[in-house]
C-alpha cells in the first residue's frame, strides 16, 4: 500500500474542473521510487533552503507550472527548513531490511521464529537442488559481457510481463552503468552446465543498497528470492552496509524479514483551491498508512513478533 507516490487522482481532479495538470516540476531518482538525499543548500548560509524553495516556488508560477514535487526524500532535517505551510507531505510504505549488527545470514535467521526460518532455509536449499550457483560481481569485475547478459535478461522479463521490451537500453546499461565504478553490484546465476540463466542488479551507496532490476531466461522456484534478496542481505551484512532497499511493492517480502518503513514526500501545488483538498487528503493517506504498517509490522517473522 502507499509504494510509491503516485498521483493520478489529483490530475484527474484537475482535468474535472477543466484545468491541466501538466507540466508539474518533480525532483527524484528517475525512474525509481528509492528514498535518498534530493535538496542541497550552504549550511554556512541562514535559510539557504528557504530562499532555494521560494525561487523555486517563484519560477513554477511564472511558467505555469502546477506544482513541485520532492519525492521519496531522506534529507530531513533539511527538508524542514521548507515553509512549512506551502508544503504538504505525503507517507507511503515501502519495505526495507534494516541491518541490526547481523554478523552472518545465519544470525539473521536466529531472529526468526522457528517455523518462518526453517521455511525460508527450505527455499535457499531448493537452489542447490536444482543445480543452480549464484555469482557476486561489483564494479569493475562486471565485464561487458555481464552487461550484455543482464540486458537481455532484463528485456526478457519485461517482455514476457508487459508484452514489450523495458524502457532501459542495452546502450544504458554497457556505457553508462559500466562507468559508475564500485557502485553496481550484479547476482548472475547459472545452471548447471554452467549457462546463465538469470541476473540481479543492485547499486550500492555508502549505507545503503538498491535493489532495483531482475531478469531471467528460464524459469526456476525461489530464484527471483535468492537471486533479489537473500543474497542482497548477504552483501549488506558482509559490506556493513545499514539498509537494503529492494524495490517497491511486494508484501511477500515482510515474510522474509524486510520491515515495512515509512517513506515521506513533499508536494508544493501553484493553484490556491487545491492546496486544502489535497492537505486533507494527504492527512487522511498518512493515517491509513501508518494502520497499515502496524498490521504489516505484525506479519514480520521475528520471534519478539509472535513467533516462538
Amino acid at each position: 500500500m502507499g509504494s510509491t507516490s503516485l498521483d493520478w487522482a489529483w490530475a484527474d481532479a484537475w482535468h474535472r474542473q477543466g484545468l491541466e495538470y501538466y507540466p508539474k516540476l518533480v525532483t527524484a531518482a528517475p525512474f525509481t521510487p528509492a528514498t535518498g538525499p534530493r535538496l542541497w543548500a550552504d549550511p554556512n548560509r541562514p535559510n539557504a533552503l528557504g530562499e532555494f524553495s521560494n525561487a523555486v516556488t517563484a519560477l513554477c508560477e511564472e511558467k505555469g507550472i502546477t506544482g513541485w514535487h520532492i519525492l521519496f526524500a531522506d534529507d530531513y532535517p533539511a527538508l524542514e527548513e521548507l515553509p512549512g505551510g506551502d508544503f504538504v507531505e505525503r507517507v507511503t510504505c515501502q519495505f526495507h531490511w534494516i541491518n541490526r549488527g547481523y554478523r552472518d545470514f545465519e544470525d539473521f535467521l536466529q531472529t526468526f521464529s522457528s517455523r518462518k526460518r526453517k521455511n525460508l532455509r527450505k527455499e535457499r536449499a531448493s537452489i542447490v537442488q536444482q543445480g543452480l550457483c549464484l555469482y557476486t560481481f561489483r564494479g569493475s569485475a562486471i565485464t561487458s559481457a555481464h552487461w550484455q547478459l543482464f540486458h537481455h535478461c532484463y528485456q526478457t522479463t519485461y517482455a514476457k510481463r508487459s508484452g514489450h521490451g523495458g524502457y532501459l537500453t542495452k546502450a544504458f546499461f554497457l556505457e553508462v552503468c559500466a562507468t559508475l565504478g564500485d557502485i553496481p553490484v550484479m547476482v548472475i546465476a547459472e545452471d548447471e552446465g554452467g549457462l546463465p540463466v538469470a541476473a540481479a542488479l543492485y547499486f550500492e551507496s555508502s549505507h545503503t543498497l538498491y535493489g532495483r532490476y531482475w531478469g531471467c531466461l528460464r524459469e526456476y522456484d525461489n530464484l527471483h528470492f535468492e537471486a533479489c534478496y537473500y543474497r542482497g542481505i548477504e552483501y549488506c551484512i558482509q559490506r556493513g552496509l545499514q539498509r537494503f532497499d529492494p524495490g517497491a511493492q511486494g508484501e511477500h517480502k515482510i515474510q522474509r524479514g524486510f520491515e515495512p518503513t515509512l517513506t515521506r514526500s513533499l508536494h508544493w501545488v501553484a493553484e490556491p483551491g487545491f492546496r486544502e483538498p489535497i492537505a486533507a487528503f494527504c492527512r487522511r493517506e498518512r493515517d491509513q498508512v501508518r494502520a497499515y504498517q502496524q498490521e504489516a509490522s505484525a506479519l514480520l517473522p521475528f520471534k519478539n513478533m509472535g513467533g516462538e
